[in-house]
């Protein structure tokens, strides 16, 4: 267990802000320690901290997860803690000859947050391959496994982002995994996201910024009357289009605002180019969210969470 006092925050965009407190805990007891000696005390638990802004400091206490190890239940399910990076899970279960979760490679952040947020890349979820999530009630400090249908998946969406929110810590991840040679798929997607996406730990970015908008089928017709080679999907929660083509349309790739900058080979991602601020970041993103909507009449929402 580590407890630290006016504590660096980390994330990935490399915005310098600190907690009054940050405790990393590596044991399910360590945590419910914790959460006894700060009851009462604003808490926020965080990963990789790859989906998050904080726009100042953190007056209360920064949790995380220092437990990150994976074991086999069977031999087509593996439990992973929640502080071990979802991409080393990957690798190790890829060098083990493991297939099922390589689509999910390079993409930052923890095994618990891919829970929360249902992270997912090229048509693939966290959700397509998650069977259980284990949890700690920071209320009642009982333990308790939500099932993937309770655990209500959507898009960049569960029920941890909404009615379980603050409610309960994720401490490991159960997923389905099945025999079989992923080596190249994994290389494919990592080539490919190399080629598109700055390095985490070299430029300051959370990923994709904006969520990818679905509109109604009427407003999708009249943007392909305008536009015919649209990008657009159907889709049960409407006809999505790519957020990151709205926002190349109306000529964002690579144009900066203060110390932030929109990535040059992909309009999706916001980075860190040059000590940016929050600020700078915020006024970046609102000004391609005015600009998205001023010319598709399209509202295009933050992926990442402002603190």
């Amino acid at each position: 267990m580590q407890v630290v006092s006016n504590n660096l925050i980390p994330n990935t965009f490399g915005i310098k802000a600190k907690a009054k407190i940050f405790a990393e805990y590596t044991s399910v007891e360590e945590l419910k320690e914790l959460l006894t000696r700060f009851r009462g005390e604003k808490i926020l638990h965080i990963g990789q901290g790859s989906n998050l802004l904080f726009t100042g400091d953190f007056d209360g206490v920064i949790f995380h997860s220092g437990m990150a190890r994976a074991r086999f239940l069977d031999d087509e399910t593996v439990e992973a803690q929640s502080g071990l990076r979802l991409d080393d899970l990957i690798s190790q279960l890829t060098d083990m000859g493991y297939c099922g979760m390589e689509i999910l490679s390079l993409i930052p952040g923890e095994v618990g947050a891919s829970a929360v947020q249902n992270v997912g890349a090229y048509g693939v979820e966290a959700k397509d391959v998650i069977l259980s999530v284990k949890t700690l009630d920071v209320e009642t400090l009982e333990e308790r496994i939500f099932t993937n249908a309770e655990c209500r998946f959507g898009y960049r969406d569960s029920a941890f982002k909404h009615e379980l929110k603050g409610k309960y810590i994720v401490t490991s991840v159960v997923y389905h995994v099945s025999k079989g040679d992923a080596t190249q798929t994994r290389q494919e997607i990592i080539d490919t996201r190399n080629a598109k996406l700055p390095k985490v730990g070299e430029v300051g970015s959370a990923g994709s910024f904006f969520m990818n908008p679905f509109v109604p089928e009427a407003k999708a017709q009249e943007l392909l009357a305008l536009y015919p080679s649209m990008p657009h999907f159907p889709s049960p929660q409407g006809v999505k289009i790519p957020a990151a083509w709205l926002i190349d349309q109306c000529g964002w790739k690579g144009k900066k605002l203060g110390g932030a900058q929109v990535w040059p080979n992909q309009p999706l991602v916001l980075v860190n180019a040059n000590n940016a601020s929050a600020q700078d970041i915020i006024n970046l993103a609102e000004a391609i969210r005015q600009s998205v909507q001023e010319r598709f009449g399209i509202d295009i929402h933050p992926e990442v969470n402002y603190i």
